[in-house]
């Protein structure tokens, strides 16, 4: 029997993901330099809890920060981390608020390689959000990549607001 017909599609197939996964990781060029004034975009989706609904039928919303990541990364800024101290609280006073956590980058890189650290990003915020008392099951988590930029250009500019957690009520 030959050594290959020993390997199985049980051994093969996952290390072929793998190294597709892995093979972009060295290409990526390098950011440009950021101008210190150049702040991200803040978007924002407004949850309206069920519970929040008055007689009257209007209702308490408070629109939800998204937050930024820097290039190639996953791990919370500053700035991240006090939005996400915000969005913590509205989701804890509002327990019947469930939101979607979608994961984004900017379009530099394998398309693998982008789902892979938006699903990173999108984890890195619930983890936070988990420790702040939300109940994980009230939030799921998608990555879309690079498939739906937020700002369309090929600049640091444009890419910045791209590197995003945003939040989408469900």
């Amino acid at each position: 029997m030959s050594m290959c017909s020993r390997w199985s599609a049980a051994v093969v197939l996952p290390l072929v993901v793998l190294l597709a996964m892995t093979a972009g990781c060295s290409r990526k060029p390098k950011p440009a330099a950021v101008p210190a004034t150049m702040e991200p975009r803040v978007t924002t989706e407004v949850v309206t809890p069920p519970e929040a609904e008055s007689e009257a039928g209007t209702s308490a919303v408070l629109a939800l920060e998204d937050v930024f990541f820097d290039y190639d990364r996953f791990v919370l800024r500053d700035d991240a981390r006090e939005a996400l101290t915000g969005n913590g609280k509205f989701l804890v006073d509002n327990a019947g608020a469930q939101v979607m956590l979608e994961g984004h980058c900017d379009e530099r890189g394998t398309v693998e390689y982008n789902l892979a650290l938006g699903e990173r990003r999108a984890g890195a915020v619930k983890g936070y959000l988990v420790q702040y008392g939300v109940d994980a099951s009230r939030l799921n988590t998608i990555s879309y990549g690079e498939e739906r930029p937020f700002v369309q250009g090929q600049d640091e500019s444009a890419w910045s607001q791209n590197r995003r957690v945003h939040f989408v009520k469900q």
